[in-house]
């Protein structure tokens, strides 16, 4: 029988093969509070097959190559770290980790084709990897079962874009299966996830980025420089990346919710912060909340620890363009990307400044739902400025017009 290439929830077919899949967990959990473990993985590796397989088999085989890889790491580090802890050895091992996704960052800046170790998804399961490497270290994590290592990685309803699970919490879910009353309300909301996740991004998405986009695209480039059509392209592509990509991570969530797993949400009315901070507590908030527990956290640790700076404010400054800059370049090796992560280092780093004045200056300044109302509304355009730099679309507007003329 031949099974088709199918990229994971992209059309109705891959929602229908997915709920007749998920039927007997479904069943399982209702009437026994229990999964059925062999036939989850099976359905992992039937999900993982027309993800991966088909024409993307070498995607499916640089896969296998690379959980194969990172098992054998994280268990080596495991047997290491009972006995030892050194500094180095920790640093080599989150490294090695990280190696594969350098690989696939740089060969396309480097030769202009995409790595050959490239998958789907191979971001999501580095900080994964890198996660439980660190958490090893810190003695958070003293047992490493390798099944359920797999398990945690190859997730198949959050391989190809998150959200970025906790190994702690996934393995708690995957141990201890949700009573069947509770099942009952994780059944629900997992329901109404997807349901919503169909009106993100098959409609209203689907509007913005396959209706508007085009429209305000084409009126952009023809008045060329900044314009209205700019302002409006700005403002499109904004409303399509939220809604294309919250109406995903909806999905994932809501399908690991029907297999009886409570995985993190990804989106939490982030158009409605009142400053840059609180957006990120609210947009992408798994991959922000890795980055400031794994990268930012663990810099700012290190700098006062050492007393690289003897201002707390000047090394909180320093871990954000650091971070960012970081973030940005695994978007990818290119200017937009890069002046996206400044863009925001900078806007945080002006954020606490402000904060730190409102604080001491609260009496003299006003604050109602007016303020509130206008810092919403600057947080906004300010977020939509940065997304389109992070489109690209200001690369292509103006490079292009001047190779044109």
């Amino acid at each position: 029988m031949y099974i088709p290439h199918m990229v994971p929830y992209a059309s109705p077919i891959y929602f229908i093969i997915l709920m007749v899949a998920l039927l007997p967990l479904i069943v399982s959990l209702l009437l026994r509070g229990k999964r059925i473990g062999w036939y989850q993985s099976l359905i992992t590796v039937f999900f993982l097959y027309i993800s991966f397989g088909g024409k993307d088999y070498r995607q499916g085989i640089a896969l296998i190559v690379y959980v194969i890889f990172q098992s054998i790491l994280v268990w080596g580090y495991h047997q290491y770290r009972k006995n030892k802890n050194q500094a180095n050895i920790f640093y080599l091992a989150v490294f090695l980790s990280i190696v594969p996704l350098i690989f696939v960052k740089v060969t396309p800046f480097m030769d202009g084709q995409n790595s050959i170790l490239g998958f789907l998804g191979i971001s999501y399961l580095t900080f994964k990897s890198v996660q439980i490497i660190m958490e090893m270290r810190d003695g958070m994590i003293k047992e490493y079962r390798p099944l359920n290592y797999i398990k945690f990685l190859l997730f198949f309803p959050t391989i190809s874009s998150g959200p970025i699970d906790r190994y702690r919490r996934f393995e708690k879910d995957l141990n201890e299966p949700p009573a069947p009353e509770k099942y009952i309300d994780l059944l629900g909301s997992g329901i109404h996830n997807i349901f919503v996740g169909f009106l993100y991004k098959f409609i209203i998405g689907y509007f913005f980025g396959q209706v508007l986009l085009p429209v305000v695209d084409r009126i952009a480039m023809q008045h060329g420089g900044i314009s209205w059509g700019l302002v409006a392209y700005m403002y499109v592509y904004s409303m399509y990346l939220f809604f294309d990509f919250a109406g995903y991570s909806l999905f994932a969530v809501g399908t690991s919710k029907l297999m009886g797993y409570e995985t993190p949400p990804n989106f939490n009315k982030p158009f409605l912060s009142w400053n840059i901070k609180e957006f990120w507590n609210r947009w992408h908030m798994t991959l922000s909340f890795w980055f400031r527990d794994y990268i930012y956290m663990r810099l700012m640790f290190t700098l006062i620890k050492k007393k690289t700076f003897k201002s707390r404010i000047v090394a909180s400054n320093v871990g954000y363009f650091a971070l960012f800059l970081i973030m940005g370049i695994w978007h990818g090796l290119t200017w937009y990307y890069i002046v996206y992560g400044i863009y925001h280092a900078t806007l945080i780093c002006l954020t606490d400044a402000w904060l730190r004045f409102k604080k001491k200056h609260k009496k003299q300044l006003p604050s109602n739902k007016f303020t509130h109302a206008l810092a919403v509304f600057l947080t906004f355009n300010a977020v939509c400025l940065s997304f389109l730099i992070f489109s690209g679309f200001l690369d292509k507007l103006f490079f292009h017009n001047f190779l044109m003329r």
